[in-house]
């Protein structure tokens, strides 16, 4: 069974950083991609970043410039090093693998909140 906890999630002020970890039981680390995703009130989930099992990285248009994400295969962990935090940054941060053939696994997110 497939599980992802994510953490680092709280509370920052604009300017502000946060590194969020995702941390996954999957055996398929090394062969998933992953990915970052973000939901704020009323408004869709997004796509924020994701990354290859090579470490090809994509990101938003919003985000780049200051978020980075990066992947510990040894770890089965992958990171989301946000930097520069807006106000427009604040939702809930959920993690995604997947891997050739499989469906899409997600965490329960944790929240990141931008406010002065």
């Amino acid at each position: 069974q497939v599980q992802l906890a994510e953490s680092g999630g709280g509370l920052v002020q604009p300017g502000g950083s946060l590194r969020l970890s995702c941390a996954t039981s999957a055996i398929t680390f090394s062969i998933s991609a992953m990915g970052w995703y973000r939901q704020a009130p009323g408004k869709q989930r997004e796509l924020v970043a994701s990354i290859t099992n090579v470490g090809s990285t994509n990101y938003a248009d919003s985000v780049k410039g200051r978020f980075t994400i990066s992947r510990d295969n040894a770890k089965n962990t992958v990171y989301l090093q946000m930097n520069n935090l807006k106000f427009e940054d604040t939702g809930v941060y959920y993690c995604k693998q997947t891997w050739f053939g499989s469906r899409d696994y997600w965490g329960q997110g944790t929240q990141v909140t931008v406010s002065s």
